[in-house]
């Protein structure tokens, strides 16, 4: 009896709380609890994780058969449609912000630079995921051609899409350890083949230690910036912005 009684009273209470988690997360106090504890994670993960710890890598024996394609499955804009229907030969990668040497690089210029190929997991916020090969050029190699200045603290990938009914611009943005993780890369292949258009072609980053949203798809520029109050909404991201998504998304 004394074991039914418990159960009961804790079946009672869960489904009181569940009630009211979906108020709960739209108060602005709540909100609030959850940037802060944010941060915290944030700073456990850098404190017991090596900076450079890498995400588990696979074989090709591991590829999903069937990798689903998420948010936008195209850019749509007229310049995007125009580069899409000449293969990307008229793409250019802009690099700037706070940078001593500004870039602006063809595909073709990228995909001669020294290249990385990893087979890794994509975690998605849904819940699913999948494995996927990917080849591009490591982000590191970028910024290092670019020059950051010392005032520098986040890059930003601004992507040629928009997202949501209002179709607002699609952004994301990480710090400078993540971006020079060995495994950040812009990558330009998929899988051995060229980066299909609804994977976010012809480059997306891949942040392989944070969740599928950080992973930003039709990237055109890089911005270097030492903060990123005043960037659209000022959060961080596209769906940091408008979905109360955390900005620090580590796995």
């Amino acid at each position: 009896m004394i074991t039914t009684r418990r159960k009961l009273i804790a079946g009672l209470g869960s489904s009181v709380l569940l009630a009211g988690c979906d108020s709960w997360s739209r108060s602005p106090g709540f909100q609030d609890v959850l940037a802060s504890a944010e941060g915290l994670t944030r700073r456990a993960q850098r404190t017991i994780t090596n900076r450079e710890a890498l995400a588990r890598e696979f074989s090709a024996a591991d590829l999903s058969p069937n990798f689903r394609a998420n948010g936008s499955r195209t850019a749509d804009s007229d310049a995007y449609r125009a580069m899409l229907a000449n293969n990307f030969a008229d793409f250019r990668l802009r690099v700037d912000g706070l940078v001593s040497r500004p870039l602006s690089l063809s595909l073709a210029e990228l995909r001669a630079m020294p290249r990385r190929t990893q087979i890794t997991r994509h975690d998605c916020v849904e819940g699913w995921s999948a494995i996927g090969q990917w080849t591009g050029v490591p982000l590191s190699r970028l910024l290092d051609l670019a020059g950051l200045r010392d005032s520098a603290n986040y890059i930003v990938f601004h992507c040629a899409d928009t997202y949501g009914s209002q179709g607002r611009p699609y952004y994301e943005s990480i710090d400078l350890i993540d971006a020079f993780h060995p495994q950040t890369i812009l990558a330009y292949d998929m899988n051995g083949q060229q980066l299909p258009e609804r994977h976010g072609a012809p480059l997306r980053a891949r942040v392989e230690r944070q969740l599928g949203y950080k992973h930003a798809k039709y990237v055109t520029r890089l911005e270097a910036v030492a903060s990123l109050d005043g960037i659209h909404g000022g959060k961080g991201g596209y769906w940091e912005d408008n979905g109360a998504y955390a900005w620090y998304a580590g796995i």
